[in-house]
């Protein structure tokens, strides 16, 4: 399928910069399975869903991934991309080709690393002269949160990044960006959903930075999908299924949740426990295993991620939703709204 089909034309004044406050009073784009759309907010959400419904999140945790140094006399930027070991990890770096094997890069005198492998990718591998606990520790002293590349930051970003940037029920450590869907939710709203019996149920995807790559081939077949690491617990899988029994639906809270959560079903719509990594890249003609409804923000055209909501809610209704939303001014990306994606049901399509 060729990837300019899933591209879209959007204002760059519609790129949200800074998040709303409170993060519930976001606009949510309500997708209708009538083909509809209706205007809300986040804030609206527990009127939005069933009593049974049940909300899959992501809980992992970003780290502050974006960190600067020097090599002899030269300044160097380096975002940390996916971890390989204990003191290893595939990094981003501006003007990457000017680096050598062995390079040292030093952010500050007792913290350094050297280079030890560049990838076709352009990929940078890194070996820390800190493991584990350690080399955390230091992420978290000399860091700053990894915004993505359209949220414009001076050299170090804001401090209120650090809270804005991370979910409110951020647990696990390793993402290298942030499940941006979340980002919406409020201990009011939680309260709100438990009222109404809404369940909450977690799994842990680790975002990776290649969320951000852009698609370079021509057609999807040839995109080489990063892999991220996830984990989806027995008990969890269990009370999915239990859910699913119920004739419940599952709603996934971003695209990271519902690839996690399709990469745990086989065939058959069994959830079962998962650890390890996923590549899998969803498009157009995919087979949604248990996924019922979809609560994400709006993405970046031509992204991996605008193709899986087009592949979950039909290319044609997505790009209109998008127009919609550029129409009436959301605000797209990371910081920005928020749409609630329930699939066309079969007898409004063959009307």
């Amino acid at each position: 399928m060729e990837t300019k089909i899933f591209t879209f034309d959007m204002p760059a004044s519609l790129i949200a910069n800074e998040p709303v406050s409170p993060r519930d009073s976001a606009r949510l784009l309500h997708i209708k399975a009538d083909g509809s759309f209706s205007d809300q907010h986040v804030s609206d959400l527990d009127e939005l869903l069933r009593p049974d419904d049940v909300l899959i999140f992501n809980d992992t945790k970003v780290i502050p991934a974006r960190l600067y140094g020097v090599r002899g006399e030269a300044k160097i930027e380096v975002t940390l991309f996916k971890q390989i070991d204990l003191s290893c990890w595939e990094t981003l770096i501006k003007n990457a080709r000017r680096l050598k094997i062995n390079d040292e890069i030093v952010f500050q005198e007792d913290f350094r690393a050297v280079v030890t492998a560049k990838k076709e990718t352009g990929a940078v591998v890194l070996r820390f002269n800190k493991s584990g606990a350690d080399l955390m520790a230091a992420f978290h002293l000399t860091g700053v949160m990894p915004l993505p590349p359209y949220i414009k930051r001076s050299r170090g970003g804001k401090e209120s990044d650090k809270a804005d940037y991370q979910t409110i029920y951020a647990r696990a450590e390793g993402a290298v960006a942030a499940p941006t869907a979340g980002l919406h939710f409020t201990d009011d709203l939680f309260r709100r959903l438990d009222e109404k019996g809404i369940e909450r149920l977690f799994v842990t995807l680790h975002v990776g930075g290649g969320t951000f790559l852009p698609v370079k081939v021509q057609d999807t077949k040839d995109h080489k999908m990063h892999s991220e690491i996830g984990i989806l617990t027995q008990e969890t899988a269990d009370k999915i299924n239990a859910a699913k029994k119920q004739g419940r639906r599952i709603v996934t809270v971003g695209t990271t949740s519902l690839r996690l959560l399709e990469s745990a079903t086989d065939e058959n719509g069994v959830v079962h426990a998962f650890e390890g990594e996923t590549d899998i890249f969803i498009t157009p003609g995919y087979r949604f295993k248990a996924t019922d409804v979809m609560f994400t923000n709006f993405h970046l055209s031509g992204s991996t991620l605008f193709m899986l909501v087009c592949a979950f809610a039909g290319i044609d209704r997505m790009k209109a939703a998008y127009a919609y939303a550029v129409q009436n001014r959301y605000r797209f990306f990371s910081y920005g709204d928020a749409c609630l994606i329930e699939p066309q049901r079969k007898e409004f399509v063959e009307k």
